[in-house]
């Protein structure tokens, strides 16, 4: 239907409001740009004209991580999900595959309040062997023992390469996506982490502000028995070719705290 598209043209702030004006009048509104366009530049109306106000707007975000590093760091998205941290009401989902993506668009679809989707858009692979299941909790994607990798959105090649190169040093890794990351369900992740003794969390995002951050302030309340590592960009100002978070160095981490 393309009476139903809108293009506002170079206005995010502007969208942001017409998103929520559209909500206000009946409409279910997706504001869709690339993460930078919807987040950061819009970042007060997206704050007081939706969250505030708890509207059913869906922002869409790509490029999340640095899945636009030929743009340079201007379009780099590794703050976004500390930056939605400080939005009220608002969900987040990181889908890691077309399977999620799929059923956070469901569920996007249904929600009373403001989602936020973060997509990359490099034609990710499906990981899932099922598409049956509740998106808001962290997903078991393959059985192992010992050590856990944990991990959303763009990441989830290099993390099953890791694992296959874990393989051959005689460490089997326990996968788990988390599609959901805000709010984050904390007994079901720690349900999925029982056992462990270390549990890796892989994103293309800030140390202190991403999911990892947010697993080590559920572990300061939970206490596990498990020990938490992130592996993460280094900074802002990181450049492409020095921001190593591929399947290489997760197995270094890991054969290191073996």
């Amino acid at each position: 239907m393309p009476e139903r598209f809108v293009n506002l043209g170079v206005a995010e702030q502007n969208a942001a409001g017409f998103a929520a004006g559209m909500s206000l009048a009946g409409f279910k509104a997706y504001l869709y740009n690339i993460i930078p366009f919807v987040l950061y530049r819009c970042y007060e109306q997206v704050r007081n004209d939706i969250c505030y106000q708890k509207l059913p707007v869906v922002l869409v975000g790509i490029g999340s991580g640095v899945t636009y590093a030929p743009q340079g760091m201007t379009h780099y998205s590794i703050e976004d999900i500390g930056i939605a941290q400080t939005l009220p009401n608002l969900t987040v989902l990181s889908p890691a595959d077309p399977v999620e993506a799929s059923l956070a668009a469901r569920f996007s679809l249904a929600a009373e309040g403001p989602v936020y989707v973060r997509l990359a858009k490099r034609g990710e692979p499906v990981i899932h062997k099922s598409d049956t299941f509740d998106v808001s909790e962290p997903q078991m994607l393959e059985p192992g023992d010992g050590i856990a990798i944990v991990f959303h959105g763009s990441v989830a090649p290099e993390v099953l390469k890791a694992r296959e190169l874990l393989k051959k040093d005689g460490i089997i890794p326990r996968i788990i996506s988390v599609p959901m990351v805000q709010p984050l369900a904390v007994e079901a992740l720690m349900a999925r982490l029982h056992g462990v003794k270390h549990a890796v969390c892989a994103e293309e995002h800030y140390a202190h502000c991403g999911l990892g951050s947010v697993i080590s302030r559920a572990c300061a309340v939970q206490e596990p028995s498990w020990k938490l590592h992130t592996l993460v960009s280094p900074g802002f100002h990181t450049r492409y070719k020095g921001y190593r978070r591929d399947a290489g160095t997760l197995r270094h981490i890991r054969r290191k705290d073996r």
